[in-house]
């Protein structure tokens, strides 16, 4: 079974949360919840989430500067969810980063063709060419970014949802050495402590999990005291 994807709902009003929360579930997402700004941060940075619900008439912040922070250091997909219909709401949001708005109220299928669309986006890694590279093969290892799903010599291999975000994120730059600071940033946030003891034990299990032999590894190198890199793909 693919690694469920994780959405957290910014929102305040709890009969939106619970028709949301609804919807999701149903489509087999997981799902968590925010009630501030302040929270909804926090769990930005805790959980790292694969999207975001905003909400911008948050009881403690504008929604806006959510989506202005989270920007200074990640593409994580945000759609706003907001009952403000003026199009210099809309204009000001995208204009930030948003990557959709749509405006309550608000049907199930709108919302769920959005999120797709939205997730289908920030899952495509490019080619050399340019074009949109649906998954990632290096000897007996492929990644799936569509389906979010790891093989290793064709049998499925069970990662938690960060070591996902890990592989992707380092075989959607294979050949490309990754800091453990961007690593730590993208993955966690800017906030995360500097003690990268946490990635440390995520690539470790990562790797008892990919490698034959963790000790000489075939597809995540370490680049001592810089990083890691992925293996290039050939062809």
């Amino acid at each position: 079974m693919s690694t469920k994807l994780h959405i957290l709902i910014i929102e305040d009003e709890k009969s939106i949360c619970n028709f949301i929360k609804t919807a999701l579930s149903v489509q087999n997402y997981r799902i968590s919840m925010a009630n501030t700004g302040e929270e909804g941060i926090s769990m930005i940075t805790s959980r790292c989430p694969d999207l975001v619900l905003l909400d911008l008439g948050l009881p403690d912040m504008d929604g806006s500067e959510i989506i202005r922070q989270v920007r200074e250091w990640s593409n994580l997909p945000l759609i706003v969810i907001s009952a403000r219909t003026q199009e210099k709401e809309k204009v000001q949001a995208l204009d930030l980063g948003a990557d959709d708005y749509i405006t309550k109220p608000f049907g199930s299928s709108e919302l769920l063709a959005r999120i797709r669309t939205a997730l289908r986006h920030s899952n495509q890694p490019l080619t050399a060419s340019g074009s949109p590279s649906s998954c990632y093969q290096v000897g007996d290892l492929c990644i799936d970014f569509e389906k979010r799903v790891v093989t290793l010599k064709r049998e499925e291999v069970h990662l938690t949802g960060v070591e996902y975000k890990l592989v992707s994120l380092l075989a959607k730059n294979a050949g490309r050495v990754v800091t453990h600071d961007a690593i730590m940033t993208q993955i966690w946030g800017p906030y995360i402590e500097e003690d990268n003891r946490i990635l440390r034990v995520n690539m470790a299990n990562i790797r008892r999990k990919i490698e034959e032999n963790p000790a000489e590894p075939q597809y995540i190198f370490t680049e001592i005291g810089i990083g890691y890199r992925m293996a290039e793909e050939v062809g």
